[in-house]
C-alpha cells in the first residue's frame, strides 16, 4: 500500500513538472518554472541518478534535499534574504520555492555596470555583509558565484536575495566559511576581470559585519596558500 501511494505521487509530480517549462538542467537537478495554486514558483526537482545503487542514491537525494531546505529555512529565520519555500515533497525530491519576478543576477548587473563605468562598491559592501550574517549562522552556501546572488527590482536599490543552496550544509567550522569565501573569490575574479579592488571591499565588510570573521579570514589566507601551492604544482 505504501510502495503504491508513493508511486502515485511521483506519478502525479511527473505529470504536473510536465507542464512546466523547464528552465535549467544540471548533473543533480532539473529546475522549473510555473504556478501552484495561483503562485509564481520555481520547482527544482532532484532526479534519481541510474548509476547509483537505487537504495543509496533515495539516501543521498533525500539528504541533499533535507540540507537544503534546512539552509533556506535557516537563512529566512535569521531574516537572512533568501527564497520562501511554498512547499517540499520528499518522495520526489522536489522544492517549491518563490520565483523572483523581474529579478537580475549579480552577474549579469555587475558586467552591465563595468560597460557603464558604474561604480560596484556599494554591491561589494552589500553581498559582504549579506554573508557575514549566513557565516555567522553556521550556514555553509557551498557554491558562492555571482549567478547564485539575485537581485529584486528596482535593482539599483541592491536589494540582495541568495539563491541555490543545493551544495549546502550547517558547519560552525572557519575552515568551512574561509573554502566558501575562496569559491566566490575564484568564481568573482574569473567571470569580473578586473575587480581585484572590488572584491577586497566585498572582504572588508564581511570583516566588519561578521562577529566570526577573524578566524574565517585567517583560514582564507591560509586556502589561498593551499591553492597557490596546488597552481604551481601542476
Amino acid at each position: 500500500m505504501e510502495c503504491d501511494a508513493e508511486c502515485g505521487s511521483r506519478q502525479r509530480t511527473r505529470e504536473y513538472l510536465e507542464r512546466l517549462q523547464l528552465v535549467k538542467q544540471g548533473a543533480e537537478a532539473r529546475v522549473y518554472r510555473g504556478h501552484l495554486l495561483g503562485k509564481a514558483v520555481v520547482v527544482k526537482e532532484r532526479f534519481p541518478k541510474t548509476y547509483r545503487h537505487p537504495t543509496l542514491d533515495e539516501k543521498l537525494t533525500h539528504r541533499r534535499t533535507s540540507q537544503e531546505v534546512r539552509s533556506i529555512f535557516r537563512c529566512r529565520k535569521a531574516g537572512i534574504p533568501a527564497p520562501v519555500i511554498y512547499f517540499v515533497d520528499y518522495v520526489s525530491n522536489c522544492i517549491y520555492l518563490e520565483d523572483i519576478k523581474d529579478s537580475v543576477t549579480v552577474r549579469d548587473y555587475i558586467m552591465s555596470a563595468q560597460e557603464n563605468g558604474s561604480n560596484l562598491y556599494s554591491l561589494a559592501e552589500k553581498i559582504g555583509q549579506i554573508l557575514a550574517r549566513v557565516h555567522d549562522e553556521d550556514v555553509i552556501h557551498g557554491d558562492l558565484t555571482t549567478s547564485n546572488m539575485l537581485l529584486r527590482p528596482p535593482h539599483p536599490e541592491l536589494n540582495l536575495i541568495l539563491i541555490d543552496f543545493g551544495l549546502s550544509f550547517i558547519s560552525a567550522f572557519p575552515e568551512d566559511k574561509g573554502v566558501d569565501l575562496y569559491v566566490l573569490e575564484k568564481a568573482f575574479l574569473s567571470t569580473h576581470p578586473n575587480t581585484e579592488a572590488v572584491f577586497k571591499a566585498l572582504l572588508k565588510s564581511y570583516t566588519a559585519a561578521s562577529k566570526k570573521s577573524g578566524p574565517v579570514i585567517k583560514k582564507l589566507e591560509e586556502v589561498r596558500l593551499r591553492g597557490r601551492k596546488r597552481s604551481m604544482v601542476g
